[in-house]
């Protein structure tokens, strides 16, 4: 994936040097999208996430691409585990919790993550590992890097949609 024609990201878009901002920038917005929700727990469809679920979501692939970045720096190669986001929003109940603790956990997250990008020099970018998503593929640092900015960038969309879907049905 170099582009995502639902949200319009284009990954060459983004330069290396404007990871760690925006990264962190990312994790600033999310407090405002969600404070927007008339009820961060509602799912517009029963198939659709709730914007709490996405912010859990994000919050939790900030802190597992910062696992995967921490093994490509130690490992050659790597092959990356499937983070399992499906079954992470039954078992760890994402609707059920906090939304101020899931911020903090998100900013936590993304400042840490954007703190190991901003310490990589080109030929760390350059470093691979096989990435399980969309499809197995060997992937670069900086390839990692512009895929997580993409996921939060997407998941701010979905939340906004989710919680227009609620507003404009009159609920």
């Amino acid at each position: 994936m170099d582009r995502c024609d639902e949200c319009q990201f284009v990954y060459s878009a983004l330069d290396s040097g404007e990871l760690p901002r925006r990264l962190r920038d990312l994790a600033g917005r999310y407090p405002a999208a969600l404070h927007a929700a008339p009820d961060v727990r509602r799912r517009p469809a029963p198939e659709v996430w709730s914007p709490l679920e996405y912010a859990c979501h994000v919050r939790d692939v900030f802190r597992v691409q910062g696992e995967r970045l921490a093994l490509a720096l130690r490992v050659a190669e790597p092959e990356f585990a499937p983070m399992g986001r499906d079954e992470l929003v039954v078992t760890e109940r994402y609707n059920a919790q906090d939304p101020e603790v899931v911020l903090a956990g998100l900013a936590t997250a993304a400042d840490g993550f954007a703190a190991g990008f901003a310490a990589l020099g080109e030929a760390d970018l350059a470093r691979t590992g096989v990435y399980p998503w969309p499809r197995r593929e060997m992937r670069t640092l900086l390839w990692l890097g512009r895929h997580t900015v993409h996921e939060a960038e997407h998941h701010l969309l979905d939340i906004r949609r989710a919680t227009g879907a609620r507003t404009a049905g009159g609920a």
